[in-house]
């Protein structure tokens, strides 16, 4: 596969009145994650177009990434909610994608963002210039990170998890094709569910991202773990035993010889070779 851009997905943040409710609920993200997005994006004077579409309150979402944005000094952060396919068609919005250094995905209900921009010309334009472009960069947190992979858990209840039929799989807009990410993982016990989507698709690296915790992935190839929390690396690339497509749906599961690793700040994974390299443990937190 050969990607030049830059992926960074993050799990998702709850603020601190501890409501799943999205309406009682926005997504932020913690200095040192937005102040990499930044970075990597080529630094305050980069063009950051942060889409909101994936939020029931997208206008108070889209506030409070661009006081966020601009705490960290960045001056050239624009706003754009797409609430239909005829949105993500219009030249101002294609204009912003056309010219953007990093392209920020909010939280909320990630079938909003391919319903509503999969297959539109800003889609397109974001996949073309994410393959062929070093240094373009695509953010998403929350639900606007697990809309970033070609198979997408569209929902799925953790309590009935390893129940056959538990996990709803969507279409996502397929910026990492060879992974899937679940999100809020560790706090919402959503490992049962990543799981299921691995005996769906063992060839696919499934990954769960705590809350505070993110990547960069480097050409859809190089990850590197940033952020205060973990991850969780499912691959089942060897499964010895998988019983998914056997059963019928609310049947239990099981599989075998799933491999995990947990990772956090400063790991890196290769998608490719499948490697771990852990940062010393003497290594200072950063």
């Amino acid at each position: 596969m050969n990607v030049k851009g830059t992926l960074i997905p993050i799990g998702g943040n709850e603020d601190k009145e501890h409501n799943s409710k999205e309406r009682y609920t926005l997504e932020y993200i913690e200095e040192g994650i937005l102040s990499r997005v930044v970075k990597e994006s080529g630094g305050v004077e980069a063009k950051i177009i942060v889409i909101t579409t994936a939020s029931s309150i997208p206008v108070k979402v889209g506030e409070i990434y661009m006081k966020a944005f601009t705490k960290l000094g960045c001056n050239n952060v624009h706003i754009l909610d797409i609430q239909s396919k005829k949105d993500a068609e219009k030249p101002e919005s294609i204009a912003l994608i056309k010219t953007a250094n990093c392209v920020m995905f909010s939280g909320g209900k990630q079938s909003r963002i391919t319903d509503k921009i999969g297959d539109t010309t800003i889609h397109k334009i974001m996949m073309d210039r994410y393959y062929n472009e070093e240094g373009f960069v695509i953010a998403g947190t929350s639900a606007g990170a697990m809309a970033m992979t070609k198979e997408m858990i569209a929902g799925g209840s953790s309590t009935e998890a390893f129940f056959k039929g538990t996990v709803t799989m969507y279409k996502g807009l397929g910026f990492a094709p060879n992974l899937i990410f679940d999100t809020h993982f560790i706090k919402r016990g959503r490992f049962g569910r990543q799981a299921e989507a691995m005996a769906k698709f063992p060839n696919i690296l499934g990954i769960g991202l705590a809350e505070d915790t993110g990547l960069v992935i480097k050409k859809c190839e190089e990850i590197e773990v940033i952020g205060s929390g973990m991850i969780i690396i499912f691959d089942a690339n060897n499964l010895t035993h998988n019983n998914e497509s056997l059963l019928k749906n609310g049947t239990p599961m099981s599989i075998s010889n799933l491999v995990v690793h947990i990772l956090s700040n400063g790991d890196h994974f290769n998608i490719k070779t499948r490697k771990v390299k852990v940062l010393p443990i003497d290594a200072p937190f950063v």
